[in-house]
């Protein structure tokens, strides 16, 4: 029988924000939870292979930082050796993490030619050893999984097999094959194989789907026609950390009507980032620089923080040219007297 730690007591569907390196940061995920948590949300992928290493660990350790408030949070680790996953599993527990997660659905190459990510869907073996081996390491934490729907091609009636009969808490599933990227739109119809494939094992795993959703409601849709337990966030989170403002009033809603009605779709429009009034937007965006500048600098660039800018700033008259002069700052502080020269944010 399946041990669901915090799972177990989060109310179905399930909505998580994704993992993504150099975005879902320490600093970015205190704002999200700030300003709209999700259910659930991960770490960046982190190197199990570097933990293991006293030197590597010190640097690494700054990619496991978390507050109280982003809870449940997950440490997500990437490898293909499975005793480092055991290391790291005991060490999420000793971080006082949540639960952990193993990634076998990064199409980076880089990772993959170490074996890892997307790579271990074509090492079924190691992929259930890896996988044994954390959940050893992790004691009572729950295990799961976030992966893609195949390598070169969907194979899900046998890689589903493989993972389920490892019965990890839950699979997060990408509805893209490692070779498609996202180059192509992902394809929910897999996910509704999957999770077919889940209730027929009988082992309880939770499923969740991934791939082209930006709104809650239409996180709602993709679990309506597919029966997925839940869906996982990537994107749409993007300058908007108000994503998740009021979930659980959407949730709420969802459950109550069983599809996404006209109401759902209301509550979904209160809470896009363009109902934001610029002057919040830009704000927010000083603070989340300026945490980047107090949790990541000086282990990682400043330079990392600018990929946010195009985001937190668009859709109003000037944005451009306003964006191009962001782009050279090099601290929240810059950043903030640039804004505050333009007329965009009250001066001090």
């Amino acid at each position: 029988m399946l041990h669901y730690g915090f799972w177990g007591k989060i109310a179905k569907p399930i909505i998580a924000q994704a993992p993504m390196a150099d975005v879902t940061d320490a600093a970015f995920r205190r704002v999200i939870a700030k300003y709209g948590k999700p259910d659930i949300l991960w770490t960046e992928q982190v190197s199990c292979d570097g933990l293991v290493h006293e030197e590597a660990r010190q640097k690494l350790l700054l990619d496991l930082q978390y507050t109280e408030e982003e809870r449940p949070i997950i440490a997500q680790f990437f490898g293909s050796k499975p005793e480092n996953f055991y290391v790291c599993a005991q060490l999420a527990q000793e971080l006082g993490f949540d639960g952990v997660d193993i990634n076998m659905g990064c199409p980076d190459r880089s990772i993959n030619k170490q074996k890892a990510g997307a790579d271990l869907i074509n090492d079924p073996a190691l992929a259930r050893k890896i996988i044994r081996e954390t959940r050893r390491g992790a004691g009572s934490l729950p295990v799961s999984v976030k992966t893609r729907v195949g390598y070169n091609s969907a194979s899900l009636d046998l890689w589903m097999k493989h993972l389920l009969e490892e019965a990890p808490v839950a699979i997060t599933l990408h509805a893209r094959t490692r070779k498609e990227l996202s180059l192509v739109p992902a394809r929910w119809e897999h996910v509704r194989e999957a999770k077919e494939i889940v209730d027929a094992s009988g082992t309880g795993t939770l499923l969740l789907g991934n791939g082209d959703v930006k709104t809650l409601d239409q996180a709602f849709a993709r679990v309506h026609e597919t029966g997925a337990d839940g869906v996982m966030i990537g994107r749409g989170i993007f300058g908007n950390p108000w994503l998740y403002a009021n979930l659980q009033e959407q949730k709420k809603a969802f459950l109550n009507s069983g599809a996404v009605t006209p109401a759902i779709r209301q509550l979904a429009d209160g809470i896009q980032v363009e109902s934001v009034s610029l002057e919040e937007r830009l704000r927010v965006l000083v603070e989340h620089a300026k945490l980047f500048d107090e949790l990541i600098t000086p282990a990682k660039s400043f330079a990392v923080m600018r990929k946010h800018f195009g985001s937190y700033v668009g859709g109003f008259d000037g944005a451009k040219e306003l964006r191009m002069k962001l782009m050279a700052v090099e601290s929240g502080l810059e950043l903030e007297e640039i804004l505050k020269q333009e007329g965009f944010l009250g001066k001090s």
